[in-house]
């Protein structure tokens, strides 16, 4: 370490930083921007020689996205190189970054280098000199150049590793990019100036009122005995201004006097010496004594703290800071110097409010909150993990559209402008330290090489990120085990910061009520719903329950939320969780839309699309899937039934915790079978937690008792405009549906024969008759390796003609049975029975007998396609949205209408996809004609472009050849979603389990006539 030009410093030197300023919570204005233009190479390893070629690069940026032999990688647990730790591989990408910039004069000033994030190890030279080292690629690194730089121009390079021992610690499942992927800047400070400052701004429920203590400190004037600079702080209007502690002496016990010439005086009372251990052990004393003891500790302990200013305020009336209503106030501190001058100055915007565990509930202000949360990378197609402040608005805007309340960094800190915004749109934050070593989780935790490591990152995070009232919990990792290097940093958190409480599911992954020393939050990994019940019951449950991941959302996922939130909602100490994840993390380098997923750029070992698992694609678009959680996440819920609307009136209850309804509106509309009807502005207001009744408008009952009435709709949108919406952004749509009779259907009579002579059922816009179909384009959950290949043993993927037989029964219809045999052998019977009601009507009755021991499958159902151009989809059923049966509480039941294009969800794999569920009449057109359906019980309604195989044998949507044809799926039975990827299949009430279906259906074709 005294001569790092030797070799001792480096990526595998095991040197966690080398000149690294300390960490410090104030942020400062560049006074010279050093992003944009820069000078790069691309070197194979880190003592490559430099060559006399360079190219220009834009910073922040990741050479990963540019460079062809160094793409990204995509690995979830596996290292991308085959060695074990500390080793790092001698192929070592480094990129050399270079630049000039004028500082003008230096004078007295100190001057600070800032490299927002280097993906990899970083390695800074001004001038030539070494100007330090650091490692951590998700916070920042800050270097005092004072000494390194000169008046005029100065040359910096930044270089930067792509690996090296650290790289076992940000084994995140992202992919493996490398570059400067934050902003680089220089600021200036005077010699002495703030350090540090540090808020803890505290509400207090009972009283209503609001407390500061605020600590400066001071670097610059640390060997002065004087008091040389005071501070000042300015809250709320109010300015209050205090000394810097000055450098204290160090005690010492003086030495008895040698002389002998006279008699000595007492002065020390006997046992003094007992003192400090009787005060310490709360012992009885005199109260001389006492005083005694209590003078001699605050000697020894004094309240001033030298290089700091104290401020104690209490009593302040000051609006608390939450989720829902997200109140800042800002701070002013300013360090003065004897004569009264701003030597150096710092704001601080922050909330008042209080984080604490109470038994087995998280409190935010003495309430109970719930985590309607969700895990969220850096990420952007283009650019991979640079983004800008407009980026991060736009994620936060969305989740707060769909009324998600909180965030959890997985799995590093955010750039701080993403906490500023979490501060002032409102998120409850688990702010995250970079650490996860999956792959060696079971070694990195309590390996000593890497505890000063641990500590660092999550030190350095603390520090950064403790005034923002959004962050409520700090996270030691993701998936990196359990062990002493995280008791060690947990430690540390808990002296430094104990008004938060510590989140770690490596502590709790083997036993749920273990693990006390590093987390207070029992946060696990996709459980069951069983599991939550049977922790909820046991009575050594005494923490909160939040789930860190759940919901997982790979393709088309996330079947299942409705229950869990039934479950979350009911069960004693269990709060909430955060769904995995927010964005599908699909590349697009090229910017034509071709998204890319693991292995499409060479990369191996690689983990193909797990990469694909957001409830929003990539470039923010919605899955269907973030609409049911926008429902269940609803600020509100009606709390009534269809009869006491139709009575006037409706219960509606507040969900939110803090803040009332005033923020919101509301209003009623009536679905019909022809479409919706005359939307009603209401009024509703109730406290937080109260109920609302709404009074429902005469012509909404009159509507309701229409004959073609199917559900009552109530509309929650935003009354005013806010930073992340409009006014009248709608946040939830709630119904109460009507239930109709449903008279037995009346035997058809027929009117001519419908199927020909051979038995074939054939008309001009049929492209292929309605046949049995039992399969769909696998899911990624059908996949799942615990899953055992469930579905494919079924043989269902291919059904094979086996005999036809055609009898003609006495009412005229036409019963055609069909024996099919699976891939493996199974036979299956479909049975038809077609009755030609018009001209261009057949009334269809369908039975299916599946083969003994079939246990569960995807779908039962038919199949057909159409002839000629349809470009028009209308339905009555569940929508707009796609949903499935166990992803459909939040859709809505109406009269829909999309073409045949947007009715699809493009998933970058293909899978199956644009489900609609509870349909009972379905209408197509086009240039070709018009074709409808109605269903005597509802179905399960696709309508696609793609066959099953030709969705099956894509690897990228962009990669399905354009298609005109038109294929129709109606299914009596359809397997739920679930989350089997990652988590619990779909839960038995949404499998297929019965081994006989019958149903009926009506078919209208009509094709268009020549003009």
């Amino acid at each position: 370490m005294t001569n790092p030009d030797s070799g001792l410093i480096g990526p595998e030197a095991g040197v966690v930083s080398y000149r690294r300023l300390p960490m410090t919570a104030i942020r400062r204005a560049p006074d010279l921007d050093l992003d944009g233009r820069w000078s790069f190479q691309l070197l194979p390893s880190w003592d490559a020689e430099l060559s006399s070629s360079w190219d220009e690069v834009t910073v922040p940026e990741l050479w990963t996205m540019r460079e062809a032999i160094d793409r990204p990688h995509y690995t979830n647990i596996t290292m991308p190189f085959d060695l074990v730790p500390p080793h790092v591989p001698s192929a070592n990408p480094t990129g050399v970054y270079r630049r000039s910039f004028d500082l003008g004069e230096v004078g007295e000033d100190r001057i600070v280098l800032h490299v927002g994030a280097a993906e990899g190890y970083l390695q800074v030279r001004v001038n030539g000199k070494l100007a330090g080292e650091s490692t951590d690629s998700h916070l920042e690194a800050e270097f005092d150049i004072t000494d390194d730089v000169r008046d005029g121009t100065n040359d910096i390079e930044l270089r930067v590793a792509k690996w090296s021992m650290f790289t076992y610690l940000e084994d995140q499942d992202q992919w493996w990019q490398s570059g400067l992927s934050r902003a680089v800047k220089l600021h200036r400070t005077a010699r002495v100036r703030l350090q540090d400052v540090t808020v803890v701004a505290d509400y207090d429920f009972d009283t209503q009122l609001s407390a500061a203590r605020i600590v400066a400190t001071v670097s610059g004037a640390e060997e002065s005995f004087e008091k040389t600079h005071s501070v000042r702080v300015t809250l709320a209007g109010s300015a209050h201004e205090g000394p810097v502690g000055s450098r204290r002496t160090a005690q010492t016990i003086p030495v008895s006097s040698p002389d002998r010439s006279r008699r000595p005086e007492a002065f020390i009372p006997d046992g003094v010496m007992d003192l400090m251990s009787l005060h310490a052990a709360k012992a009885p004393m005199a109260p001389a004594a006492a005083a005694a003891a209590a003078a001699s500790h605050a000697a020894m302990h004094p309240a001033e703290r030298p290089g700091a200013a104290i401020f104690e305020l209490t009593e302040l009336d000051i609006e608390p800071w939450s989720a829902e209503t997200p109140h800042l106030e800002t701070i002013l501190v300013e360090l003065l110097d004897l004569d009264g001058r701003i030597v150096d100055s710092t704001e601080i915007r922050t909330g008042f409010r209080r984080v604490e565990i109470v038994g087995r509930d998280l409190l935010v202000n003495g309430r109970r909150i719930w985590i309607q949360g969700v895990n969220r990378h850096d990420f952007e197609p283009e650019t991979g993990r640079v983004l800008r402040r407009e980026d991060y608005l736009a994620d936060l805007s969305l989740l707060k559209r769909f009324n998600f309340n909180a965030v959890r960094t997985s799995h590093y800190p955010n750039d701080p402008v993403f906490l500023d915004l979490c501060d002032e749109l409102g998120f409850y934050v688990f702010d995250e330290a970079d650490i996860e070593g999956h792959a060696f989780m079971d070694l990195l935790s309590n390996d000593h090489r890497y505890l000063e490591a641990f500590v660092d990152r999550v030190s350095r995070m603390v520090i950064r990120d403790k005034n923002h009232p959004s962050v409520i919990a700090w996270s030691l990792g993701n998936e990196t085990g359990y062990g002493v290097n995280h008791d060690a940093a947990a430690a540390w958190v808990r002296g430094y910061d104990p008004t938060r409480p510590l989140h770690y599911e490596g502590a709790i992954a083997a036993d749920w009520h273990g693990g006390r020393a590093a987390t207070d939050i029992v946060c696990p990994m996709y459980p069951p719903i069983s599991a939550l019940e049977a922790f909820s019951a046991h009575p050594e449950a005494d923490r909160p329950l939040i789930m860190c991941e759940y919901a997982y959302s790979q393709g088309n996922s996330t079947g299942g939320l409705a229950d869990y939130w039934r479950s979350i909602e009911s069960l004693p100490g269990v709060q909430g969780g955060f769904i995995w994840e927010f964005k599908d993390h699909a590349l697009d380098i090229d910017g034509d839309r071709h998204y890319r997923y693991g292995g499409d750029f060479g990369d191996e070992p690689n983990d193909g699309p797990i990469v694909l698992n957001g409830i929003v694609f990539a470039d923010g678009t919605p899955k269907p899937a973030l609409y049911e959680a926008r429902g269940l996440f609803s600020p509100v819920r009606i709390v009534s039934h269809i009869q006491d609307a139709l009575g006037g009136s409706l219960q509606v209850l507040n969900r939110q915790t803090f803040a009332d309804l005033s923020s919101l509106r509301f209003a009623l509309v009536v679905e019909t079978t022809d479409g919706p009807t005359e939307r009603f502005a209401v009024h509703a207001e109730a406290d937080a937690g109260g109920t609302a009744t709404i009074e429902v408008p005469q012509a909404v009952r009159a509507a309701l008792g229409d004959d073609d009435a199917l559900a009552l709709t109530l509309d929650v949108s935003t009354a005013h405009d806010t930073v992340w919406a409009e006014a009248g952004n709608v946040l939830a749509q709630h119904q109460l549906t009507l239930t109709r009779d449903t008279p037995s259907p009346a035997t058809p009579s027929s009117v001519g024969r419908p199927v020909g002579a051979d038995g074939r059922f054939v008309h001009p816009l049929l492209a292929a008759a309605p046949r049995l179909n039992l399969w769909r384009a696998l899911v990624d959950n059908d996949t799942s390796f615990f899953l055992d290949q469930r579905f494919v043993r079924t043989g269902f993927f291919e059904l094979t003609e086996e005999s036809v037989s055609v009898e003609d029964v006495p009412s005229g219809a036409v019963l055609i049975r069909t024996r099919y045999r699976t891939a493996f052998g199974e036979e299956v019977v479909h049975a038809q029975r077609i009755t030609q009601v018009a001209a261009d009507e057949f009334d269809f009755v369908e039975s299916v007998q599946l083969p003994e021991g079939t246990a569960d499958g995807l779908r039962v159902g038919v199949e057909f396609e159409l002839a000629g151009t349809f470009d028009d989809l209308e339905w009555v059923g569940l929508g707009p949205w796609e949903n499935y049966p166990d992803r459909q509480s939040s859709a809505l039941l109406g009269r829909w209408t999309s073409t045949i294009d947007d009715a699809a969800v493009p998933y970058v794999l293909p899978q199956e996809n644009g489900g609609r569920g509870d349909v009972r009449t379905m209408r197509l057109t086009g240039p070709a004609g018009e074709v409808t359906t109605t269903h005597d019980s509802p179905l399960q309604l696709t309508v696609s472009r793609h066959t099953t195989q030709e969705l099956e044998a894509a690897t990228h949507w962009w990669k399905l050849s354009a298609s005109r044809k038109t294929i129709v799926q109606l299914d009596i039975a359809h397997r739920g979603l679930g989350t089997a990827q990652l988590g619990p299949d779909t839960p038995r009430e949404f499998r297929l389990s019965e081994l006989e279906y019958r149903w009926s259906w009506r078919l209208h074709l009509r094709a268009a006539t020549s003009s």
